[in-house]
C-alpha cells in the first residue's frame, strides 16, 4: 500500500518538473500577445491622392500574434495639422482641400505597445482637376417615329465628355458608353419612344466638378416638315393636302373641307428615307416627294375622288434632295439637292409624263447650285430660283420651254442661311426666308431675263424656315421655327415690298406653310409638335385666324 502511494507521489513530482521544464523552454505553439513588437508595416507603402480625396491604409504589426493596435499620425515638410489632411483610427486618410508645398505627406502607424516601432507610407497629393460641365451640340438620330424599336443614340459635344459621362433621357440615366471627349453613345429602349412627344436629352459629368449639360430636344413622332395643297379640277380650290413626314418615312393624306378649311385624315402612304418635301402638280393628279437620305424622288398618282395617293415608283436624284417644285404647265419638275460635306448642291431636272405622272431625267441630269437648297419656279414657267443656305445666295436660272433644262444666269446675295424661296403669282416679285438672320429678303424679277434685284429685307421672327404667297399676290406668310409662330405681311402691288401685319401662334417648330388655291385657308406643318395648324385668311387684311390643329 505504501509502495503505491510512493509511486503516485513520484509521478506527480515528475509531472510538475516536466511542466516547469516545458514552460521554461517556450514550448507552447502560440506567442504571447504581450510579446514586444518587432516592426510595423503600412500598406500601401505609397499612394497618390487627389486633393479632397480619400485613401484607406492598413498597418500590420509583426510578428504574428503581437498586439496589432497602432496610432495613426500625419506629418510633412510643407504642412502641419489639418493642412496635411486627416486620418482616423481605422487608417482612412482624407487629403486636404489644397495641396501642401511640397505636395507630400507621411502617414505613420505607431505601435501602442512600443512607440519606438512604427511604419510609414508616402502620400503624393495631386491637385484635383474638376470635370467640366458638358456642352452638347448634336444628336444622331435627333428624332424617331413613335412605336419604333430600341436604338443607339449618339450625342456629340464640345470636347468635354469624360469616362463617367452619362446620357440622360428626360432626366433618367441611360446605359452610356464613352467614345471620345466629343462623343458618347446611349442605349435607348423602345419604351422611351412608345408614344409621340419630345424628350429632353442631357449629359451628366460626375464629380469632382461636373454637372449637367444643356438640353437638346429629341422628337418622337412622324416629324411633319412639308405641306402641299392639291387643287380641285378647276384649279381654284384646295381639295386635298399632303404632308411629308421625315421621321416616319411616309406621307400623310387629308381631305379639305371647302367651307371651313378643316383637314380630315385619310391615312398615310410610305415614302423613302427622310422625306423632306412634297409638291403637287397644277392639275392635282400627281404628287412628288424628295427623300433626303435615300437620294431619290417618290412619285404618286392622286385619286381624284378620295385623294388617296398610289405609288408609281421612285427616280434617282442628287445627294440630299431637300426640295421639289413643279412648273406651272405641269410638264417639268425640279429637285434641289442639298448635297453634304463631300458633295456640292445641285438641281435635278425632270420631264413629267402627262398621262402617268412618271418623271424622266433631263440631260445632263443636274445643274450646279449651293448646298442645303430650296427651289421655286415662277408662274410663267420661264425662270427658276434656288436658295443656297451655305453660300447665302440665290441661284437664278432660265427654263428651256421645250426641254425644261435649266441655264444659270448667276446668283444674287441673300442674308444668312436662306432656307426657302417663293415667287408671287404675278411673277414680278420673289421672297427668301433667311433662317439665321431672322429676315425675309425681297426682290423684283426682270420679266425678260429673270434676274433678281434686291429691294431690301424685312424682319421676321426667330428662324424663318418657309415662305408662301397667297394666290391673289396680296399677302405673304413666313413660318418661324424658332419662335413657333407665323409672320404675316401685305405685299405692295407696285413695289413688291412687304409690310408686317403681325404674327400668329403655330405649333412647336413650324417648318412649312402653304396656302390653298382659293386663298381662303393656310396650313402649317409643326415638326416638334407633330401637328398641322389650320387657319382661315381674311380676304381684306390677310390676317390668319386659327381654326384648329390636327395631330398626327
Amino acid at each position: 500500500m505504501k509502495s503505491k502511494m510512493l509511486a503516485k507521489r513520484l509521478l506527480a513530482v515528475l509531472g510538475i518538473a516536466s511542466l516547469v521544464f516545458l514552460v521554461g523552454c517556450g514550448g507552447t505553439t502560440g506567442q504571447s500577445i504581450n510579446q514586444p513588437p518587432a516592426g510595423v508595416t503600412v500598406s500601401p507603402a505609397s499612394a497618390t491622392v487627389q486633393t479632397g480625396g480619400v485613401r484607406q491604409f492598413t498597418a500590420t504589426v509583426s510578428p504574428s500574434g503581437t498586439n496589432q493596435a497602432v496610432t495613426w499620425s500625419l506629418s510633412g515638410t510643407g504642412c502641419t495639422g489639418a493642412s496635411c489632411g486627416t486620418i482616423d483610427a481605422t487608417g482612412k486618410y482624407t487629403a486636404p482641400a489644397t495641396a501642401p508645398n511640397p505636395p507630400t505627406v507621411t502617414v505613420s502607424a505607431t505601435s501602442v505597445v512600443n512607440a519606438a516601432k512604427a511604419g510609414i507610407a508616402a502620400v503624393n497629393i495631386m491637385t484635383a482637376v474638376n470635370n467640366p460641365i458638358p456642352t452638347i451640340i448634336a444628336l444622331q438620330p435627333s428624332a424617331n417615329a413613335a412605336g419604333g424599336p430600341a436604338f443607339t443614340l449618339i450625342v456629340y459635344g464640345s470636347s468635354n465628355f469624360v469616362t463617367g459621362s452619362v446620357v440622360r433621357w428626360n432626366g433618367s440615366d441611360r446605359p452610356t458608353a464613352f467614345l471620345s471627349a466629343v462623343q458618347v453613345s446611349a442605349q435607348i429602349p423602345a419604351s422611351d419612344i412608345a408614344v409621340s412627344g419630345i424628350a429632353a436629352i442631357t449629359v451628366f459629368n460626375p464629380a469632382p466638378g461636373g454637372g449637367s449639360s444643356n438640353s437638346l430636344a429629341f422628337n418622337i413622332g412622324p416629324g411633319p416638315v412639308s405641306v402641299a395643297v392639291a387643287p380641285d379640277p378647276s384649279g381654284r380650290f384646295g381639295k386635298f393636302a399632303y404632308v411629308a413626314n421625315v421621321n416616319s418615312k411616309n406621307v400623310s393624306m387629308y381631305t379639305i373641307n371647302a367651307t371651313t378649311g378643316a383637314l380630315t385624315s385619310i391615312g398615310t402612304i410610305d415614302a423613302e428615307l427622310s422625306p423632306s418635301a412634297v409638291a403637287v402638280d397644277p392639275s392635282g393628279k400627281f404628287a412628288y416627294v424628295a427623300n433626303g437620305d435615300s437620294g431619290n424622288v417618290s412619285m404618286y398618282t392622286t385619286n381624284a375622288t378620295t385623294g388617296a395617293l398610289t405609288s408609281i415608283g421612285t427616280i434617282a436624284a442628287g445627294v440630299g434632295p431637300f426640295s421639289v417644285a413643279v412648273d406651272p404647265s405641269g410638264r417639268f419638275a425640279y429637285v434641289a439637292n442639298g448635297g453634304d460635306f463631300f458633295a456640292f448642291g445641285s438641281v435635278s431636272m425632270y420631264t413629267i409624263n402627262a398621262a402617268t405622272g412618271a418623271l424622266t431625267a433631263i440631260a445632263p441630269g443636274t445643274i450646279d447650285a449651293g448646298r442645303f437648297a430650296a427651289v421655286a419656279v415662277d408662274p410663267s414657267g420661264k425662270f427658276a430660283y434656288v436658295a443656297n443656305a451655305d453660300s447665302n445666295t440665290v441661284s437664278m436660272y432660265t427654263i428651256n420651254a421645250t426641254t425644261g433644262a435649266l441655264t444659270s444666269i448667276g446668283t444674287i446675295g441673300a442674308e444668312l442661311s436662306p432656307s426657302a424661296v417663293a415667287v408671287d403669282p404675278s411673277g414680278k416679285f420673289a421672297y427668301v426666308a433667311n433662317a439665321d438672320s431672322n429676315t425675309v429678303s425681297m426682290y423684283t424679277i426682270n420679266a425678260t431675263t429673270g434676274a433678281l434685284t434686291s429691294i431690301g429685307t424685312i424682319a421676321a421672327e426667330l428662324r424663318p424656315r418657309s415662305v408662301a404667297v397667297d394666290p391673289s399676290g396680296k399677302f405673304a406668310y413666313v413660318a418661324n421655327g424658332g419662335s413657333n409662330d407665323v409672320s404675316m405681311y401685305t405685299i405692295n402691288a407696285t413695289t413688291g415690298a412687304l409690310t408686317s401685319i403681325g404674327t400668329i401662334a403655330a405649333g412647336t417648330l413650324p417648318s412649312s406653310v402653304a396656302v390653298d388655291p382659293s386663298g381662303k385657308f393656310a396650313y402649317v406643318a409643326n415638326y416638334f409638335s407633330n401637328s398641322i395648324s389650320m387657319y382661315t385668311i381674311d380676304a381684306t387684311t390677310g390676317a390668319l385666324t386659327l381654326i384648329g390643329t390636327i395631330g398626327m
